[in-house]
Parts: structure tokens; C-alpha cells; sequence
């Protein structure tokens, strides 16, 4: 009876220890098994985070070209709208002035036309009506002299000269005469060029054929 007992006792512990033995093992391989999937899950990130890196680098380099692009061409906009902004200064300045130096070549010619109308009040005999005229034409000889130098010229026609309608304004027709037709009979009113250009053409009569 006894050695029944402790068969039976002999049996139960046996079977207890290959319960824990086989629980020991389940929880065994349980653990392997999180240990394998954190290893995969590891590798996985590692793998990705080896593919982002080089896109990553390849997407900083493009920014930085396009950042130093962008300040090239902001650079290159400020530069051009100085440029403008400098180049329209100049053009108003220009405008503003270029008759400066015209403007100081006349001076004298106004200081001695002022002059003539001061001495005319004091016009008492012939000699100061010479001295008086004189002025004048020498006043008048300056003038010409300076708008000269601007490329002013006179067209001022002699008598029997050709009637040329590109310079001349025929202000009346002269039949009976005896120069030859469509010649210049007398110059009314002188004409002027500035550099080759008709400002106003002389006004002449011309004689009638």
C-alpha cells in the first residue's frame, strides 16, 4: 500500500516537473520570439534610416542651392534696380541742365543788350547815337557767336539766289522783275538750323517768271 503511495507521489512529481519544464520552454521560446521580432523591428529601422540618410543629404544640398540661388538673384534684382534708379537720376539731372552752359553763354549778351537800353536814355548826339549802335552790333555779333558754338547757323539767302523751299518760306511772289524766276528778291526774316536741322526757314519774296 505504502509503495502504491509513493508511486503515486513519484508519478505527480514527475508530472509537475514536466509541466514547469514545458511552461519554462514556452516561455522560453516566448521570449525568443519578442527578442527575434525587436531584432527584425531594429534591422527594419535600420535599413530605412540607411535609404533616408542619402535622400535626406540630397534634399539638404538642394536646398542650400536654391537658398543660394534665391540670394544670387535678390542680389542681382537690388543690383539692377539701383542700376535704374541711378540711371533715372542721371537722365533728370540731364534734363534738369543741359541748357546750363547755354544758359551762362547768354549772360553776357543780356548784361550788354541791358547796357544798350541804358545808354539810349542818354542818347543826346549823333556820336553817342554811333557809340549807342555800335554796341548793338557788337552785342548782336556776340549772340551769333554764341549760339554758334551750339550749332546755330543763320540761313540767310543773297539776293538772286536759287529759291530752295526746304530753307526758304516764300512770303510773296514778284512778277515783272528783272532777275531770273524763282530767285530771292529780298530776305524778310532770317531762318535758323541747329545742327543741320531747319528751326525756322527765312522768309523771302521771289521773283515771278
Amino acid at each position: 500500500m505504502n509503495e502504491q503511495k509513493e508511486q503515486a507521489n513519484q508519478t505527480e512529481q514527475e508530472v509537475d516537473l514536466t509541466s514547469t519544464e514545458q511552461a519554462h520552454a514556452e516561455e522560453t521560446e516566448f521570449m525568443d520570439q519578442d527578442a527575434k521580432e525587436v531584432e527584425a523591428e531594429a534591422q527594419a529601422e535600420a535599413e530605412t534610416e540607411a535609404e533616408v540618410n542619402p535622400l535626406q543629404a540630397k534634399l539638404d544640398e538642394a536646398l542650400a542651392t536654391i537658398a543660394a540661388q534665391k540670394d544670387t538673384v535678390l542680389r542681382a534684382q537690388a543690383e539692377s534696380d539701383n542700376v535704374r534708379r541711378r540711371s533715372a537720376q542721371d537722365a533728370e539731372k540731364a534734363r534738369k541742365f543741359a541748357l546750363e552752359k547755354f544758359v551762362k553763354e547768354l549772360l553776357p549778351v543780356i548784361d550788354n543788350l541791358e547796357r544798350a537800353l541804358q545808354a539810349e536814355s542818354q542818347v543826346e548826339t549823333e556820336e553817342t547815337a554811333n557809340a549807342l549802335k555800335e554796341g548793338v552790333e557788337l552785342t548782336l555779333k556776340s549772340f551769333l557767336e554764341t549760339v554758334a558754338k551750339f550749332g546755330v547757323e543763320p540761313v540767310n539767302p543773297e539776293q538772286g539766289e536759287v529759291f530752295n523751299p526746304d530753307v526758304h518760306q516764300a512770303i510773296s511772289m514778284v512778277p515783272g522783275t528783272e532777275q531770273a524766276a524763282n530767285t530771292v528778291i529780298l530776305v524778310m526774316q532770317k531762318g535758323y538750323q541747329l545742327n543741320g536741322r531747319l528751326v525756322r526757314p527765312a522768309m523771302v519774296t521771289v521773283a515771278q517768271g
